[in-house]
């Protein structure tokens, strides 16, 4: 349905106005790139390299590079499987802290061209980035600036050598919508450790692909959540101080990454990066242990249903597919996300929001547009639900106008029920919270939102029933 255009006039102004509120102000906002992130949700990490022929989880650099012969490699059919299980991208381990690059860098002697696989010939990166395109998938990357098989490791020279090697990625496979620095740090193969120049990296890459988003603890577009575990904090801000903090080796507390820092001077979400089986490489001993759907969608619910982005790690084999294994559990995945979200209960239901018992209609909350919103205006303002007859739900689901900030650090739900009311209680909301409770009959739903100091812009409210089919 569309839109009357003096409401979207409407809309518009008021966005303009709060957003000179607030940068007058200096709250921190999102940027383009920062606010493409959020809508991407989860996506898909993809650890590969020699420890996926070796069994290690961290290589030792002095790898045979014939030992990386992924004989029936198909990029492609990682993103046909990347597409049908939902995930909007792939971040690729361009180069692990074994130094092994899986494209044939001009500035290593340890890659893909050294190996006898594709006759020397060939380029992980380029066929997974041509296939990224083919499918309509996001192409990232990942690289550690740890290299445990660079002989100039350990020296000023090695920091040319590794801004060289980003300027090759970004030149030959890109676009690159999300680059990740890895801030570990141990000794090479001389016995030094090198002191990473993390300024110049990023000029470099801010100049010579400024709409990329660079993710590392501190950022300065996404952080790492503090946990290899794949959910964020009950309490989530996007807000983080970075002051007096480095990347790696003096980075934030881990509790800090996890919920951000409510007055923080930067917007810096947090990204959920974890594996769905027990190791980050493929080893087959762990085809067994993959997560399971049910598995995967509490992840989901704990990350993205947390305000967060889930980047779940999804490893090929060594013949350089997808395990069955693991495709069984991602579309089974899939099909839990289809299933619970594909009916909201109050879609079609009128909202009201409340101030001072003055009741206006607020149709800008079930409209599906996450950049349309409603203002709630002060604590005790709320958002008023009535259904025409009673409904069955185990879920709501919020959201924050996150492009004009985020301003909720606290809300209360009641549900109203035949047994009387029932109250839940949260507290950030962010790009989307899910919340969840037992299945009942509600006859009403009431949201209110105590601890707000300046107006909050909720986007959009949803109710659903849940099952674990």
């Amino acid at each position: 349905m569309r839109k009357p255009i003096l409401f979207v006039i409407a809309m518009i102004a008021a966005g303009t106005i709060i957003f000179a509120q607030q940068t007058k102000n200096k709250v921190p906002l999102p940027s383009m790139q920062q606010l493409a992130w959020h809508n991407m949700e989860y996506y898909w990490f993809a650890h590969f390299g020699p420890n996926t022929f070796t069994g290690n989880e961290w290589g030792h650099g002095d790898e045979k590079e014939e030992i990386f012969n992924p004989a029936e490699l198909d990029c492609r059919q990682w993103c046909r499987l990347a597409k049908a299980a939902g995930a909007k991208g792939i971040i690729i381990t361009a180069k692990h802290h074994d130094g092994f690059c899986l494209w044939p860098s001009k500035y290593s002697t340890h890659t893909v061209r050294e190996s006898s696989w594709r006759n020397s010939k060939g380029d992980v990166l380029k066929e997974l980035s041509a296939a990224c395109k083919e499918y309509g998938l996001k192409f990232g990357v990942y690289i550690s600036p740890w290299d445990r098989n660079h002989p100039q490791y350990g020296t000023a020279a090695y920091n040319d050598v590794f801004v060289k090697m980003m300027k090759e990625l970004f030149t030959n496979y890109g676009p690159i919508w999300e680059l990740w620095w890895d801030g570990a740090n141990g000794e090479g193969p001389n016995g030094k450790r090198q002191v990473y120049d993390w300024k110049r990296y990023e000029d470099v890459i801010r100049k010579i692909s400024p709409q990329t988003v660079i993710f590392s603890d501190i950022g300065p577009d996404c952080r790492w959540v503090g946990n290899e575990s794949g959910f964020a904090g009950t309490t989530n801000w996007n807000y983080l101080d970075t002051a007096g903090f480095k990347r790696g080796e003096g980075a934030p507390p881990l509790d800090t990454l996890n919920s951000g820092n409510r007055f923080g001077k930067n917007w810096i979400p947090a990204e959920c990066d974890v594996s769905i089986r027990p190791g980050w490489f493929y080893h087959s001993a762990e085809d067994t242990m993959v997560k399971s759907p049910a598995q995967l969608f509490d992840l989901y619910l704990k990350s993205v249903g947390r305000g967060a982005n889930l980047l779940l790690n999804i490893p090929p084999n060594g013949r350089g597919l997808i395990s069955a294994s693991d495709s069984v559990a991602l579309m089974g995945f899939k099909k839990l996300l289809d299933n619970n979200f594909k009916n909201n209960l109050i879609k079609s239901t009128q909202l009201n929001v409340v101030t001072d018992n003055q009741s206006m209609l607020a149709p800008s909350l079930n409209d599906g547009d996450a950049t349309s919103f409603e203002t709630i205006k002060t604590s005790t303002s709320s958002v008023l639900v009535k259904f025409a007859q009673p409904i069955t739900a185990n879920c709501i689901v919020l959201q924050e106008a996150i492009q004009l900030g985020q301003t909720i650090a606290d809300f209360t739900i009641m549900l109203s029920t035949d047994n009387g009311l029932e109250e839940i209680r949260g507290t950030t909301i962010g790009k989307k919270r899910i919340i969840t409770f037992a299945a009942r009959k509600i006859n009403q739903v009431s949201i209110h939102f105590p601890g707000i100091t300046s107006p909050a812009l909720l986007s959009e409210v949803g109710a659903y029933l849940m099952s674990g089919e």
